[in-house]
């Protein structure tokens, strides 16, 4: 009896402190490496067996094969390229710029008070405007050119990327600020130590919806007033009933995407690591 007692403790204490599995799956950031794309396949499959048997009108909805093939014949004759390029180029200069300029004022609310108080108006004021709709105007400021449309796509990056970073500035926990200032912490250091580790996951994913908003309204900009870029490609495809050609556009801009959110992916990767 008195060599149980020791035993029974012990196991008691081992059931009290044993590991719960964690099921709370949506809230850890991995997923299945192989699901996504055995999905897609699936899909994929299923739409070519209907375009292939003729349950599905080609001229409505072209088979996966049929928009394929409109793909590479435009690669094969170089129109993908010199549109993709003309895409490209618009995307990347206007992101860089809406970019930089909306974390730099992002920063300058989220420190400053009087930053704050005016900045936060503006944008309120400022960001539910469709920023298509500034292109006529931009087009009459800047001339017909790459201008209007590169500023179309800066304005829209550098709100949504503005009110991401202001966002997370905010959302750094105070305490952790006023330790580092209870040491007398340079300001600067707390910015580059505390603030900006803290802010980063949300300017990431402000990164992200970002990227989104570029790619439409390069598209945009370029149905209204491009002759080159994958927007006036889909618009000519669109007016002459090219269902095939229109549709390869389409999945250009959907791989475009997906390769950025990748690059998102890889970036959170490396800079989030201690997550």
């Amino acid at each position: 009896m008195l060599d149980r007692a020791p035993v029974t403790e012990t196991s008691e204490k081992a059931e009290a402190i044993r590991r719960v599995r964690f099921r709370g799956a949506g809230f850890v950031p991995a997923s299945s490496r192989f699901g996504g794309w055995i999905a897609l396949a699936l899909v994929i499959a299923v739409w070519q067996a209907a375009g292939s048997t003729g349950l599905v009108n080609p001229l409505f909805l072209p088979a996966p094969s049929a928009i394929a093939r409109a793909i590479y014949q435009l690669a094969i004759s170089g129109a993908l390229w010199e549109h993709l390029s003309a895409s490209l180029l618009r995307i990347g200069v206007g992101w860089v710029l809406g970019t930089a300029a909306g974390v730099a004022v992002g920063f300058a609310i989220g420190l400053s008070r009087l930053a704050r108080s005016v900045g936060i108006t503006f944008i309120s004021a400022l960001f539910p405007i469709p920023k298509i709709a500034l292109l006529p105007l931009l087009i009459l400021w800047l001339g017909i050119g790459e201008e209007p449309k590169i500023a179309t796509i800066a304005l829209g990056v550098f709100f949504s990327t503005a009110i991401s970073v202001y966002s997370g500035v905010d959302a750094v926990p105070r305490n952790l600020i006023r330790m580092a200032q209870s040491f007398n912490v340079p300001f600067a250091t707390i910015v580059r130590k505390v603030i900006w580790p803290g802010a980063l996951p949300a300017i990431l994913a402000g990164f992200r919806i970002t990227a989104s908003v570029a790619l439409l309204l390069v598209v945009s900009a370029e149905m209204i007033g491009a002759q080159y870029g994958i927007g006036a490609f889909v618009l000519q495809a669109g007016n002459l009933m090219q269902t095939d050609q229109l549709l390869a556009g389409v999945v250009i801009l959907s791989v475009f995407g997906l390769a950025v959110g990748k690059v998102i992916g890889w970036l959170e990767t490396r800079l989030l690591h201690w997550r």
